[in-house]
């Protein structure tokens, strides 16, 4: 768990490093100036409204609790185990077995499960399943991801700018005498790392949040039996990823939503999930022996 959170923090500071670094390519002491204060305008906004966009993008409903009191039962005792206020709780109506979590801080938390995963999963799996999206929560692991998120993006914005700067001319006198194909031979290499970064990020956030779900629900077997079932079900009943918008959500699911997996573990946004299992039975091994 110390490691992941190191490694997050490594991470997050490389992509913080990165943005002011294009910044200072862009135009010096000002550049980076601009880079910070762009980065703080679009973390605000992701900050207080990542969560009711996301929702509002899969047309989530708050879930019935006439119709599904056992689930909220099962929150309420994880969120008490784990010391975190109540979250509200969504449905999504698809046939996609998935999950994700949401929300800046434990007070504002919210968890979205799908109606494939209610058909697909038995309690105990759908248990572990909650245990790890309250463990997102709880490590705030919703709020890294959107930092992450959006300092990629205004990396990706900023590299646009210095790319136009580039062919255009359009420096101050301190850049004039760079040259051009350097320049954007960098504005095509930060966006990439910055996106390497970001996706690391998130997978190292998916190992401590099996973990720390595994530890509170106190069955990762049962976590590890739901990534099996939810890849399976991802062949057969998965998301369209001809919308930008939702492929950029992707890393916020419990596993990849959509078919068109990236061919290399670097441009994955999870972990793989034979991984993620065998990760979870050794820690079964150490809780149980």
């Amino acid at each position: 768990m110390f490691f992941n959170m190191l490694k997050t923090t490594i991470l997050l500071a490389t992509l913080s490093g990165l943005l002011f670094l294009i910044g200072g390519f862009i135009g010096g002491t000002s550049g980076m100036q601009i880079a910070f204060f762009l980065s703080l305008m679009m973390n605000g906004i992701a900050f207080f409204f990542s969560d009711s966009i996301v929702l509002s993008l899969y047309k989530a409903q708050p879930l019935d609790k006439a119709h599904y009191q056992w689930i909220y039962e099962i929150v309420e005792e994880l969120a008490f185990k784990m010391h975190l206020p109540m979250p509200k709780v969504w449905l999504i109506n698809t046939p996609v077995a998935n999950a994700f979590a949401t929300g800046r801080s434990p007070k504002h938390g919210s968890i979205a499960i799908t109606t494939g995963i209610l058909r697909l999963l038995d309690a105990d799996e759908l248990r572990g399943v909650l245990a790890h999206e309250l463990a997102h929560i709880k490590n705030r692991d919703t709020l890294i991801t959107t930092i992450a998120a959006t300092l990629a993006a205004t990396i990706g914005y900023l590299a646009y700018m210095l790319r136009h700067a580039a062919l255009w001319g359009s420096f101050n006198s301190d850049r004039r005498k760079e040259n051009p194909f350097v320049l954007i031979l960098i504005s095509i290499l930060m966006p990439f790392a910055a996106t390497l970064v970001q996706l690391a990020i998130s997978r190292s956030r998916e190992y401590a949040a099996d973990e720390t779900g595994a530890h509170c629900c106190h069955s990762p077997l049962a976590l590890a039996s739901a990534l099996q079932k939810l890849e399976n079900n991802v062949k057969y009943a998965h998301m369209d990823a001809d919308n930008t918008q939702q492929t950029g959500t992707a890393s916020l699911f419990i596993v990849h939503p959509f078919t068109a997996h990236s061919l290399s573990s670097l441009f994955a946004t999870h972990p793989p999930i034979s991984k993620r299992i065998a990760r979870l039975h050794q820690l079964s091994k150490k809780m149980f022996s």
